[in-house]
């Protein structure tokens, strides 16, 4: 069978054909029917659960799900894993999982039940083991012999009925992922091999896997009392310059949409974690932002990303009796508005009515996205509060201001309190892309400030005795000045210092007393 994701980026069949043919012919269905439910598990987005915090490599950060902007009958599907990646922790960069199933759920028709799923999984390779380095030599190519450690992946696309696998099909084979950002001297081009790592094929699909700038931006103070009880803190981009690793999947409206009549469709992502057993157990979900970071309480966090949305009934108080307007009520005096919160139940829960709710709704945790409202030519941050229907709770895009329009509506303004609450961070330090996979280029790990007496682009080996100082040093004439020769007389002195201290250290040893 052509694969969905073809190595050269074009397919013989368009993409819609391809795969409901193989669907409807039961793919790889086995024989029976065979559950996907996940073994129990505990333990999602930046450090919210107790459990996951501590695993980062299966943790979601983020979920994003849009209307491509210049491919509208596409649908955009962006999930990020990884939080806080620090662009220079190297020699051991950032790599999905081996042991892991890093899953996008589609639920077509609104009963909290997936009934498309794209399930992602990752290989290690390794050229040469005796090197600690990433790369061996500059990298110009996903290919290239100095890139020692590389990742390939495979999708599977799942059917599934009542929670029970109904086909499976190997739509994508070995795809490389891009690598970490390690720096300009390791990879000179890095646009270049991301552009490598976007694969696409016929019928409009696409698809990216690899490092990227976390595009979620927001003032993480907010959990010292909520800006330090003053509103003293607020204003910073906490996730500025850190990066994440990215999966973006775009796919035709009409694959994962139940019909043109009823295009709602609901998503999330989870990660499935392989046990000593070689079972795979649930151990992270993500869906809509902050559920599990403000909404959740302790005791339920871990439970809840161990859970399927089809059981969030469990989870329901939360979110009719949330605790963070009384948090904000106890240190701000702005009066929490009245429970039971069925605004907020419309919003986390069951969509919007009119815009994005699917006829017989179950409840259920999922990001919801209506895939036959076109993208707006001019995106407002605050999406649907401010009339741009195309934007959050409706999805969520790269540029919506989510922590802003959680604050707002958290606070009441859907039922009458109106506010204009906010972390003032509205905006990515780093612009996004204007095509798939439209988040922006990690952030490389040099990228600090160049040594002082140096220049951009300057070979400076054969120049250290020349007025080199650490990037930072204070200025002022001779005084900045490191001479080597200098430096390698304090060393030699340094050195004779210590081998009469070693000298006499064994001789006194040597006592018997």
């Amino acid at each position: 069978m052509t694969p969905l994701f073809s190595r050269s980026g074009t397919g013989r069949k368009g993409l819609v054909s391809l795969i409901c043919g193989a669907l409807a012919a039961g793919g790889l269905a086995a024989a029976g029917v065979a559950t996907l439910e996940p073994g129990a598990a505990s333990a999602s987005s930046h450090r919210e659960a107790p459990l996951i915090s501590g695993t980062p490599q299966y943790d979601n950060t983020d979920l994003y799900a849009f209307v491509s902007p210049d491919k509208p009958d596409t649908t955009t599907i962006v999930a990020n894993w990884i939080p806080f990646e620090e662009p220079a922790g190297g020699p051991n960069f950032y790599t999905f999982a081996d042991d892991a199933q890093y899953d996008i759920h589609v639920d077509s028709n609104g009963d909290a039940q997936d009934d498309l799923l794209f399930r992602y999984t990752f290989r290690t390779h390794t050229k040469n083991g005796n090197t600690f380095l990433y790369n061996t030599g500059p990298v110009t190519s996903l290919d290239d012999p100095d890139l020692n450690i590389t990742q390939t992946y495979d999708i599977d696309l799942i059917r599934l009925k009542h929670q029970h696998v109904v086909s499976r099909t190997k739509v994508a084979d070995d795809v490389p992922v891009a690598p970490s950002n390690v720096g300009k001297a390791s990879m000179p081009d890095y646009g270049k091999l991301r552009t490598q790592a976007v694969y696409k094929a016929a019928g409009g699909a696409a698809t990216f896997a690899g490092q990227a700038d976390d595009p979620f931006f927001l003032d993480l103070r907010v959990f010292d009392l909520l800006y330090g009880g003053n509103l003293t803190e607020v204003g910073r981009d906490t996730l500025k310059g850190y990066n994440v690793n990215t999966i973006a999947l775009q796919v035709p409206n009409d694959l994962i949409r139940e019909s043109s009549k009823q295009p709602v469709v609901g998503i999330w992502s989870t990660t499935q974690r392989r046990n000593a057993q070689g079972y795979y157990a649930q151990v992270s979900r993500l869906g809509n932002p902050l559920v599990n970071e403000v909404v959740n309480p302790q005791k339920d966090k871990d439970r809840f990303n161990a859970s399927q949305p089809a059981y969030d009934g469990q989870f329901l108080k939360n979110v009719t009796n949330p605790e963070l307007p009384k948090l904000i009520e106890s240190i701000y005096k702005i009066k929490a508005p009245a429970e039971p919160r069925n605004d907020l139940v419309d919003v986390f829960l069951k969509g919007v009515k009119g815009l994005n709710q699917p006829p017989k709704v179950k409840p259920a945790e999922e990001l919801r996205l209506n895939t036959s409202i076109k993208p707006a030519m001019h995106p407002k941050r605050l999406g649907v509060l401010d009339g741009d229907n195309a934007g959050f709770p409706n999805g969520r895009r790269l540029t919506d201001d989510v922590v802003d329009e959680a604050l707002q509506v958290v606070e009441g303004e859907l039922v009458g309190s109106k506010n204009d609450l906010g972390d003032a961070v509205d905006k990515n330090d780093k612009k996004f892309e204007k095509y798939f996979p439209y988040v922006a280029e990690p952030t490389s790990g040099s990228r600090g400030a160049l040594a002082k007496g140096t220049t951009s682009g300057a070979d400076v080996r054969s120049q250290l005795g020349d007025a080199l100082s650490p990037a930072g040093s204070s200025s002022g004439g001779s005084g900045d000045t490191v001479l080597i020769a200098a430096s390698a007389a304090s060393g030699a002195a340094g050195i004779l210092l210590i081998g009469t201290a070693f000298a006499w250290w064994r001789r006194r040893m040597q006592r018997p007393y």
